[in-house]
């Protein structure tokens, strides 16, 4: 599909290690103007046309980038809070769950801006925590293995194909650890809300030796070459710059639903300046910005304002009630208790370990 060739890079599979913040001086010159200070978990060159797009609007503002791991966001905020101290005036996260929960906890303050009430209801938690992109998880595949057939587009077909193929396609399958893969824990946890049958795919899966990974590179590449002829569950932006880029990967959003994840936005309850921390994610929100987002950053936007390729809009236009975002809300700390974080990976692992 036309615009899924317009998503690229995945940041929510964390750097090894946080990079140095980097300061954007504000544009007036002002050696002494305020600074808004921003952690997120969005690779700084890939931020900074979102970064300049801010300064274009707001030029008596300085930026401190400091680009850190999903945790490290959030233990920062916690620690800094619980300590007295200041920290980020906004936070940019890929980690679904962690952000909710400082917004459920405390740490995350009210932010009532010109977009707040015309943000789509699953997008916004009181005003507090808001989805600011749109990501589905995909199926991927080899296209040179699939020329007398098409790839699976359902969780039917995809097991039916595994089953018909038996030994031609074992070990050629791949999907996330969800052990060590973030997105892949969350996109396996929405799998079990939203399919009943989720765990005849998982078995049928294990029948068919299929191999995981922490990252989405790792499968991808291994499809690109024709290790393998499929993978399950892929976070859609990076696996569209891997098509781009290597004409031999296919993507397809599975027809009877596909699950949207989204990197949340929020001003934390301890901001040394949340008014500065409030224009940001407001432009964050704004047209303007949700058009970076969608154009230059190459994420999806969620925007009701911004149409064309790359955006929620098209997406719901082409795809209507198969796109299945996950709601910003309470329910995303599910898996964050550690006892039924433990069962459902425990199911998983007997599961795949039955065949």
């Amino acid at each position: 599909m036309r615009f899924l060739l317009c998503l690229s890079f995945l940041c929510g599979i964390s750097l090894p290690a946080a990079a140095e913040p980097v300061v954007f001086p504000a544009l007036s010159g002002n050696a002494a103007a305020p600074t808004v200070v921003v952690y997120s978990s969005l690779d700084e060159p890939l931020a900074r046309p979102m970064i300049v797009g801010f300064q274009a609007a707001n030029p008596d503002v300085a930026v401190r980038y400091e680009d850190m791991l999903t945790g490290e966001i959030y233990d920062r905020i916690v620690k800094e809070t619980d300590a007295g101290e200041k920290t980020a005036d906004f936070a940019f996260s890929s980690a679904m769950d962690l952000q909710v929960k400082l917004s459920n906890d405390g740490y995350a303050q009210r932010s009532d801006l010109p977009m707040s009430a015309r943000w789509p209801d699953w997008a916004n938690w009181r005003n507090t925590a808001y989805a600011l992109t749109f990501e589905p998880a995909v199926f991927v595949y080899h296209k040179p293995s699939f020329t007398k057939e098409k790839p699976p587009s359902t969780r039917a077909e995809f097991v039916d194909y595994l089953k018909r193929q038996g030994s031609a396609v074992y070990g050629k399958i791949g999907t996330y650890d969800i052990e060590r893969s973030g997105v892949g824990f969350l996109f396996m946890a929405r799998d079990q809300e939203q399919f009943g049958d989720i765990w005849s795919v998982i078995q049928t899966m294990g029948a068919a030796g299929v191999k995981l990974y922490s990252t989405s590179s790792a499968i991808l590449e291994r499809v690109s070459d024709g290790r393998f002829v499929l993978g399950y569950n892929i976070l859609g932006s990076y696996a569209a710059d891997w098509a781009s880029r290597h004409p031999d990967v296919g993507i397809v959003l599975p027809r009877d639903y596909t699950v949207v994840m989204s990197r949340i936005g929020l001003v934390p309850q301890a901001a040394a300046s949340p008014d500065l921390g409030r224009r940001y994610l407001e432009f964050f929100m704004s047209k303007e910005g949700q058009t970076i987002m969608a154009r230059e950053l190459q994420i999806p936007a969620v925007s009701p304002d911004v149409a064309g390729v790359n955006t929620a809009n098209t997406m719901r236009e082409m795809l209507g009630a198969q796109l299945r975002p996950v709601p910003v809300s309470p329910g995303l700390m599910v898996y964050l208790d550690q006892v039924k974080r433990a069962r459902l990976i425990a199911r998983w692992n007997e599961v795949l370990r039955l065949q």
